[in-house]
């Protein structure tokens, strides 16, 4: 029981890159010694907050007390589940409705296509938890747009989930400016109303505070949380081909499995990879970072940014991507799981939705994770992801009975893994939903097409992995992240919810268009170099002494 597993769908771009909508991953310790930067609701609600003027805004932690893992988090990593659990004896964390039938509205990213309003899904769960809630799901690949027009009208939802990839331009303030401050009902001993908010480790509620105040109820996400470079195994099996260690065992590799003819391709667009291998750093805020020589750059300073992008050309050059996905069309996920491309880059969820998705019709199918290398085929240099990058927010005005149960909600989808609410939220009603095979719950038709990422979007636990149906896949994934978090870092804005000032909003919007367009061959590098060059001059350099005084103000989450 996670929300992953039964939910999953193939994300794209726009959607859960390090952290899925629908996994649970485990969260990293350490947090800055931050000081407010801005006023709470002033006009100025640029910078972050944590440190002592972070905790006394925070709830109190209380650590749930059910399953215990078999796989504990590690360098980082989700804590993983592998045995199954006894359905008979779920035990509820919550042992009275929190919910008092209050009804109010939720706008939500949702990728695939919504159920009904009033599906058995919705209504068991509103049943079970005691709201009454309507639906607002909005096209996840374009959500942002949906999101920035709503926030700009004067007609916003009772709550409204935020992903941390949408805080662009005025997107990050105007969350300051729209949603309420729930200290007044979560702070400290607050908190415990709601046992399974309780619960969420406060690294993730730090993440939760826009303008001085706790706003965001937060998704934990693990730290070593890291896009993989998945690899047909059976395929490699078949044929005997070696997992490649280096960029350039990639590339003969790469080279040798391609055949054009038989319309047959090594990988698809593998940038993001070509990314980690290099040991750039993630985009938005966590680029930033102060390094041995004391300097303070961006990502698309380092010397590595453009080693990646010439290493993601080569392969494009050598012919050995998929020309759809050079295209950039279709989905690389369904050409990997056809065996037209043997090598793509998605988030974890993909892990067990692809070998779900592929056990009736391609029983042969295998799917692994490439390690993650150097770019010398030695130890990489991996940077450690946030400890939340989703929230769910309440809209200022809205009533104490309609916060209450929005709360409600949020504490239901927040259940811990071995609960009976966990199985409701990931699995639906039993019979109708799932059936019980072999002591594990089986999605029916039903449960595939309403039991979807709707409730697991409101809040989650500490980060897991859990696959009853396929556990091996819960402990591999669990092993890869503690592989890789083994060399991870974290960047000096680590653990730092940054609000940028607007107008820098739109200083870093060429890049990504940019990366696509050179690595296919339709920009040169000297396009690359002298976006740059203008990014530094047009703003870039102003942001650079911003972050500068926010450090040194605040201190380094590293």
């Amino acid at each position: 029981m996670t929300p992953n597993s039964p939910s999953a769908s193939a994300p794209s771009r726009r959607r859960f890159l390090a952290s899925t909508a629908v996994a649970a991953a485990a969260v990293a310790g350490g947090m800055p010694l931050l000081t407010a930067c801005g006023g709470s609701d002033s006009k100025d609600r640029e910078g972050t907050t944590s440190g002592k003027d972070a905790d006394k805004l925070l709830p109190a932690f209380v650590a749930s007390k059910f399953a215990d893992p078999d796989l504990p988090s590690k360098n980082g990593s989700a804590a993983g589940y592998t045995g199954k659990v006894e359905l008979s004896a779920l035990a509820a964390s919550v042992a009275d409705k929190l919910g008092t039938g209050t009804p109010f509205k939720i706008m939500s990213p949702f990728w695939g296509s919504p159920p009904k309003a009033g599906c058995t899904y919705y209504t068991a769960l509103d049943k079970a938890a005691g709201t009454k809630v309507t639906w607002q799901n909005q096209d996840g690949n374009t959500y942002g747009q949906k999101l920035g027009a709503v926030l700009a009208s004067s007609s916003i939802p009772d709550m409204v989930v935020v992903p941390s990839w949408e805080l662009v331009g005025k997107i990050s303030n105007a969350v300051t400016a729209k949603f309420m401050d729930l200290g007044p009902y979560l702070a400290g001993d607050k908190v415990k109303k709601y046992p399974n908010l309780a619960a969420i480790p406060s690294d993730s509620w730090r993440m939760g505070i826009f303008g001085g105040a706790l706003r965001g109820i937060p998704m934990p996400t693990a730290a070593a949380t890291f896009n993989i470079a998945y690899y047909r195994k059976d395929v490699f099996d078949k044929k005997g081909y070696e997992v490649p260690k280096s960029p350039e065992e990639f590339v003969s590799w790469a080279k040798e499995a391609t055949s054009a003819k038989a319309k047959v391709y090594a990988c698809g667009d593998m940038s993001w990879t070509a990314f980690n291998i290099f040991g750039v750093r993630p985009s938005g805020t966590l680029g930033w970072h102060i390094g041995d020589d004391g300097k303070l750059t961006y990502r698309i300073e380092q010397p590595e940014y453009l080693e990646a992008l010439e290493w993601t050309r080569k392969l494009f050059d050598a012919g050995v991507v998929h020309p759809d996905d050079k295209a950039r069309s279709g989905d690389a996920g369904q050409r990997f799981g056809a065996g037209q491309i043997l090598m793509f880059n998605m988030d974890m969820s993909a892990w067990y939705g692809k070998t779900a998705e592929q056990a009736a019709s391609n029983p042969d199918f295998e799917m692994g994770a490439m390690d993650i290398f150097g770019p010398d085929g030695g130890d990489p240099q991996l940077w450690a992801s946030q400890p939340a990058n989703v929230w769910s927010l309440i809209r200022k005005g809205a009533s104490k009975e309609t916060v209450e149960n929005a709360l409600a909600a949020a504490n239901f989808a927040a259940a811990p893994y071995g609960t009976k609410e966990r199985i409701l939220v990931d699995y639906g009603v039993e019979g109708t939903h799932y059936t019980v095979k072999d002591g594990v719950p089986v999605k029916t038709d039903q449960g595939n097409q309403e039991v979807i990422n709707a409730w697991v979007m409101l809040a989650a636990p500490a980060p897991y992995f859990a696959h009853p149906d396929y556990p091996d896949v819960a402990r591999k994934q669990v092993e890869w992240e503690q592989r890789m978090g083994a060399f991870m870092k974290k960047t000096s804005t680590y653990g730092m919810n940054i609000v940028e000032p607007t107008r820098y909003a739109n200083l870093n919007s060429q890049f990504e268009q940019l990366e696509i367009d050179y690595v296919r061959g339709n920009k040169k590098l000297s396009d690359v170099q002298q976006a740059i060059a203008t990014w530094k001059t047009s703003g870039g350099d102003k942001l650079r002494d911003w972050y500068k005084k926010l450090i040194d103000k605040n201190g380094s989450g590293n």
